[in-house]
């Protein structure tokens, strides 16, 4: 997914792009109102994570430009305006989140991630989900993985469904072996992950040690 990053502080800038370049996000990184509005115009991208204190102008002011011109993209504010009428004015003028600098990187994606979901999950209960070049359509039971069709046994289709649908977060291994297995022995659930990595690609799973496992853009 295509990431809009508006972030003056080079050192901050540079740290926020890393990361989310790390974690699987095509993270394109101005500095500029002016540039944000250019390169959204076309509304290419997936969400965007904007900073409130800009050179050329301010980010709310920006955020409600662009809700009045009818975008809908998913706006995370990241700012170090920690007041409470600063944030409520953050979500009137059509934020999806505000996050409060300085935060811990972990929660900046957990954040976008949930914000993404909510935005590009399901839409409209039409049973779609997807997670970077993943994708899964629920009536028809068809995967793809970047654009190609995927052919998966029913344990790993719904163990991967339960996964996309609950893209923001790690699912524990007690709900997958519910979900997917049917109360069979854990081990079991190792095996059908591994077969599922395989099929999907490695990094796009990860195992949260103790507690589950979580899909990655």
């Amino acid at each position: 997914m295509k990431i809009l990053l508006v972030e003056d502080d080079l050192e901050l800038g540079r740290a926020l792009q890393a990361v989310l370049l790390d974690d699987g996000f095509d993270a394109v990184w101005v500095r500029m109102a002016s540039d944000a509005r250019r390169l959204l115009a076309p509304e290419t991208f997936s969400a965007a994570v904007l900073d409130l204190g800009l050179p050329d102008g301010d980010g709310m002011a920006l955020l409600r430009e662009l809700r009045s011109g009818g975008a809908q993209l998913p706006v995370v504010l990241i700012t170090s305006r920690d007041a409470l009428e600063d944030r409520l004015a953050g979500f009137a003028s059509g934020a999806d989140d505000y996050l409060v600098k300085p935060f811990d990187m972990a929660e900046l994606l957990a954040r976008l991630r949930a914000v993404l979901r909510r935005t590009h999950g399901a839409a409209a209960g039409s049973g779609l989900w997807s997670c970077g070049a993943l994708a899964l359509d629920d009536r028809r039971k068809f995967v793809t993985c970047e654009g190609e069709p995927l052919a998966l046994s029913p344990t790993e289709y719904s163990l991967l469904c339960a996964l996309l649908q609950s893209a923001d977060r790690v699912v524990t291994r007690t709900e997958l072996e519910n979900r997917a297995l049917a109360g069979s022995e854990s081990q079991s659930l190792d095996v059908h992950m591994s077969n599922l990595r395989k099929k999907i690609g490695e990094r796009r799973v990860r195992t949260v040690r103790g507690v589950g496992y979580m899909i990655a853009p």
